[in-house]
């Protein structure tokens, strides 16, 4: 197929053509997981793009949707899609000032809203959005408010007309590669969001590039639990249906353990942190198992390590080891594999580095993790795992189209047909990004090594400097140390201090049950963290995990949190990344404290 052939809206309507009564989506209804045909699909988006269609709107008008994952999120998409819009996703979780900003640079005309939060901060910022001429109410049983832009879904689809056919007709023959499909605005964790520009092109490159690197199998399904305001799950679900994979829709992540049991997906995008968490509830369920089970457990997964090596290295696996791995595969880690529901075949993983033993842990009980390295600014996917070579310790081998090279001060560039036209309206912005021969500056540090694995080093644009003038990497030390059952979130701190300290906020289930089993008595949360017995369980471990770290990298200093980093108060990003400087604003006292017992113990060391 040429190129063109890949314009996502053309394999949407291919597939509706020729899969038609077949299930396309699965989402659930009253607690039952229901089934949408791809006939069915196709009704839905050509009647809301006539209903958008009756709205005026124009080619390349903008289409904003504010909502948690559900089928509509992706039919009002295509319905946008086939209009020759723009859609513009915004995170469900976005404060009212973050929302205003999107749909002011935008210039959204036609908003979706979700649920009953996103209609109040629509509704609360709508007069300073001009442009926006209908909030359209996805969930059926929201409350309305008295005002003249809002309506429900059921009422909007009432507008399309057929007297608006020949246009949208007209439009879909017209249907080209340099449109632009999407305004993404990184949610970024300094500074203001910028609005990042991708074509029908972007999505077709990556597309082609993943039926090259993976098939998926008709017929599967994929649970689409991450938010698709984010472009690797956006990115995914295009895929999927192109692959004419059933795609199922979790619009409460809380609830993804269930999920998981009862959708059985054979597909899953997920970020490390799902991956760290089961892998610590393994080890911490095998902690205080007794003796006997915790050797069978180590011996299983060492067998299936062992297997995984073979695969990896295309050899055939002795007698001894297929008999052995098939006893370990029954006794233990098909049992583990039934965490994620017993039928996954692959599960790409990004947004952020995922740990080599983690990653090791997970292909060893038989779970195809696939590793991925991308930005919004290069449609997702730059690199991933390949599955005869990959090495634990990287983020894979570039995609195929996807020119790597490693520039100035050991910068990842990038260049290729998946990166992004630039940034909406910041011309000096998207200069700024780009190196004279077109590569996209990814402001992460890395190196190629002789096989061509791709490894990052650290982030440039977030390396710490301390006061002795040694470069502190993050992101590493918060890998290490973040990975343990007892942690829940670690914020390093370091930038011109004299020694590396940290905020670490506990995992408190893990943790209230340790202190059940001390006996340690707490009214709250702030006394537990507090308490000389937890702080000193915390510290062995921090020791033991970090010792694999250089000296000046080790976290000397750590002060326990009650209560988790949040999106809702600023200090995390939609993609559940730390916003340092707020961190560091809203803990000032905390962290000063730390240095100052410190330097205080000094002088009386000194006297």
């Amino acid at each position: 197929m040429a190129q063109h052939d890949f314009h996502i809206v053309h394999r949407i309507r291919q597939q509706i053509a020729r899969l038609g009564d077949s299930p396309a989506l699965r989402h659930q209804v009253n607690g039952e997981w229901q089934d949408i045909s791809w006939n069915n699909f196709g009704e839905k988006i050509q009647q809301l793009a006539l209903a958008l269609l009756n709205q005026g709107l124009a080619v390349q008008d903008k289409v904003g949707i504010f909502a948690n994952n559900m089928p509509r999120w992706t039919v009002a998409d295509f319905a946008s899609l086939y209009n020759r819009c723009v859609t513009v996703p915004i995170y469900p979780t976005n404060t009212a000032q973050q929302t205003a900003y999107i749909l002011q640079d935008s210039n959204v005309k036609v908003l979706f809203v979700g649920e009953q939060a996103q209609l109040n901060t629509a509704v609360a910022i709508a007069e300073q959005c001009p442009n926006l001429e209908r909030i359209v109410v996805l969930t059926d049983d929201v409350e309305l408010p008295q005002h003249p832009l809002v309506c429900h879904y059921a009422d909007f689809l009432k507008t399309a007309s057929a007297e608006h056919q020949p246009e949208l007709d007209m439009r879909l023959d017209n249907l080209v590669m340099d449109d632009l499909l999407t305004l993404i605005y990184t949610s970024g964790t300094t500074g203001t969001p910028k609005g990042v520009m991708l074509d029908y092109a972007n999505v077709a490159s990556q597309i082609i590039a993943h039926d090259e690197r993976l098939a998926l199998d008709e017929g599967d399904t994929s649970l689409c639990f991450l938010p698709l305001s984010h472009v690797f799950e956006r990115a995914w679900t295009f895929y999927v249906l192109h692959r004419g994979v059933i795609n199922c829709y979790l619009s409460d992540t809380n609830k993804l353990k269930e999920a998981l049991v009862n959708v059985k997906p054979n597909y899953m995008s997920a970020v490390p942190r799902v991956y760290e968490k089961i892998y610590s509830g393994v080890h911490e369920k095998v902690s205080r198992a007794p003796f006997q089970r915790k050797v069978i457990f180590t011996w299983a997964v060492n067998m299936g390590a062992r297997m995984s090596l073979a695969r990896q290295q295309g050899r055939e696996p002795s007698w001894l080891l297929k008999k052995s791995y098939n006893l370990a595969d029954k006794m233990v880690l098909s049992k583990l594999r039934a965490v994620l529901g017993g039928n996954i075949k692959c599960m790409p993983c990004g947004g952020a580095k995922l740990d080599a033993g983690i990653g090791r842990f997970f292909h060893a009980i038989g779970i195809n993790v696939k590793l991925g390295y991308g930005m919004t600014e290069t449609t997702a996917t730059v690199s991933c795992w390949d599955d005869r070579c990959y090495n634990p310790d990287s983020i894979g081998m570039p995609m195929p189209g996807a020119e790597v090279k490693i520039g100035k001060d050991n910068e990842i560039l990038v260049r290729g047909p998946m990166v992004m036209r630039g940034y909406y309206n910041m011309p000096e912005e998207t200069a700024n990004n780009f190196t004279d021969d077109g590569f996209l500056k990814t402001g992460d540090a890395g190196y190629i090594d002789e096989q061509g694995n791709l490894f990052i080093t650290d982030r440039i644009k977030e390396l710490m400097k301390t006061s002795g003038g040694k470069y502190i990497a993050p992101q590493v030390i918060e890998g290490a140390i973040g990975k343990d059952h007892l942690i829940e979130q670690i914020a390093v701190i370091a930038d011109t201090r004299k020694f590396v300290s940290a905020l670490i906020v506990p995992c408190f289930e893990t943790l209230e049950e340790h202190a059940r089993e001390l006996n340690i008595k707490y009214q709250d949360r702030m006394e537990l963290v507090k308490h000389s017995q937890i702080v000193e369980l915390i510290e062995k471990r921090v020791i033991e995990l970090q010792k694999d770290l250089a000296r000046f990298e080790q976290v000397k200093k750590f002060t326990l949190l009650p209560k988790s980093f949040s999106m809702d108060k600023g200090e995390l990003t939609p993609t559940q990344k730390l916003r340092r400087k707020v961190i560091q604003d809203r803990y000032h006292k905390e962290i000063e404290h730390m240095y100052e017992e410190s330097h205080k113990k000094a002088q009386q060391k000194d006297d």
